[in-house]
């Protein structure tokens, strides 16, 4: 009896010891991340072997100022000395949050441009043409017609549709809402939480839509410091970034759903081994 007992202890110890290298091994097989360079993470590089840390210039680049277009919809706060004026236009007005943009934001009620081109605004007895200007030209344009109505109005007219949408590899994918054309891809991505260690900076796809409809496909290597002076460093209307992952990524992912079912096939199998021996 003695002896039998010993036998069943020792076969409980090998049992266990089995099971723990099971559970050790498939956690190493699923978790297993090839080594990352530097190199392959690190944001604007220069191609020569200077110090990072020396002074440079970069020429100034403005971006591409938007103009209404159909379809838009356009807050427009109108104030005024008058409190019944003011209350008579913003109502319609949206309060947009301060900052370059957010993921939470609503887009809310607003001023629809039409198909023609032009909206229609409290006390004005004809549609405000609007199509192809930029937001300060129809603010302009507001004001001198509200001088008929209103002692001297002050306008300010913003974007509430204009949008841009991040997918892939970073934090937090999402459409994300543009307050005016001063946000670049660098905020952009920051917005986003930022590239997952897996997200591929050397082969960022941006699509933009073109005036014309046409849509515009580019690779980005955000790791060259010439994104800074790349057209496609401030981000428009509608623009889509994709950021796409690494090889290593689907590598370990395939081999976490091969190395799953053998796991849990072996443990399976310890389990029985060991309710065995404890009968």
């Amino acid at each position: 009896m003695k002896v039998a007992s010993n036998y069943r202890v020792s076969s409980w110890r090998s049992a266990c010891r089995l099971l723990l290298a099971v559970i050790t091994a498939a956690v190493m097989a699923a978790g297993t991340v090839s080594c990352v360079s530097s190199k392959t993470v690190t944001y604007f590089q220069t191609t020569t072997s200077a110090d990072t840390a020396r002074h440079s210039l970069l020429p100034a680049i403005k971006p591409v100022v938007s103009r209404i277009q159909a379809g838009d919809i356009l807050a427009v706060v109108v104030t005024s000395m008058s409190e019944e004026s003011n209350a008579l236009f913003n109502t319609y007005a949206i309060a947009m949050s301060s900052g370059v943009a957010g993921g939470n934001g609503s887009q809310g009620l607003g001023y629809l441009v039409s198909p023609a081109g032009s909206i229609e605004l409290p006390l004005l007895d004809s549609k405000v043409a609007l199509a192809g200007l930029t937001l300060d030209d129809a603010a302009a344009l507001i004001k001198d017609r509200l001088n008929k109505y209103i002692k001297e109005p002050k306008v300010n007219v913003r974007f509430l549709n204009h949008k841009c949408t991040v997918l892939g590899e970073v934090l937090r994918p999402g459409v994300f809402p543009l307050a005016n054309d001063y946000v670049t891809l660098p905020e952009l991505m920051a917005l986003a939480g930022d590239l997952t260690v897996y997200g591929r900076r050397d082969n960022v796809m941006l699509v933009r839509t073109q005036d014309n409809g046409q849509r515009e496909v580019v690779r980005l290597d955000l790791r060259d410091r010439n994104i800074l002076n790349s057209p496609y460093y401030y981000i428009r209307n509608d623009d889509m970034v994709y950021v796409e992952a690494r090889g290593s990524k689907v590598t370990t992912t395939d081999r976490f759903y091969q190395v799953t079912p053998l796991a849990f096939g072996v443990l399976g199998t310890v389990l029985t081994v060991i309710n065995f021996f404890r009968r």
